[in-house]
């Protein structure tokens, strides 16, 4: 077992100890709903990468699950934010740094400043609940996919993947100032 898989095994036996001594189950996305530790507050998300998994803190020690893409290494949000705009088919632009790193991938966004208009076509999906620290844009989403192998996966530029109806029902239950915790 790898020191870094060790870690992340340990970390989410300890703050999901319903899992501990749980043999490995096949990855499931599906939403349902959870026990987990009651330090959490109602409202709360809490994000594991490593297990791919966003958390809803309905009640103390009780949570919805939902399963998620993650950034690829070196690329993941990690820390406390909040949930400061919230955006039904929002617009999407791939930010300076992906252009950087990826060129042709993101061509026809050099030099200008055009931006993909909201649909079922759009990276982002169908809705997007957008980070915030401190009053700044992380740059970082919860957002849809309109690519659902994604999930369970750690591929993305960072942002937080979920199948659309996923998001969709998450963006109906969360509300602007929610604090977003990923570990």
């Amino acid at each position: 077992m790898r020191r870094r898989t060790f870690l992340a095994t340990s970390l989410a036996a300890a703050t999901f100890p319903q899992f501990a001594g749980a043999q490995a189950a096949a990855y499931d996305p599906t939403p349902q709903m959870v026990s987990v530790k009651a330090r959490y507050a109602p409202g709360e998300l809490i994000v594991l990468p490593r297990s791919h998994y966003l958390y809803l803190v309905t009640a103390p020690g009780r949570a919805m699950r939902y399963g998620v893409g993650v950034g690829r290494a070196g690329l993941e949000f990690t820390g406390k934010a909040n949930i400061a705009v919230k955006k039904e088919w929002p617009t999407w632009r791939p930010t300076d740094e992906m252009i950087e790193r990826e060129p042709e991938t993101y061509k026809r966004f050099i030099g200008n400043t055009d931006a993909q208009p909201g649909g079922p076509g759009n990276p982002l999906g169908a809705r997007a609940l957008y980070l915030f620290q401190n009053g700044r844009d992380t740059f970082y989403r919860i957002h849809g996919t309109t690519e659902p192998g994604s999930i369970g996966r750690s591929v993305s530029n960072g942002c937080i993947r979920m199948l659309n109806a996923h998001v969709v029902d998450l963006y109906e239950r969360v509300p602007i100032g929610t604090t977003v915790t990923v570990l």
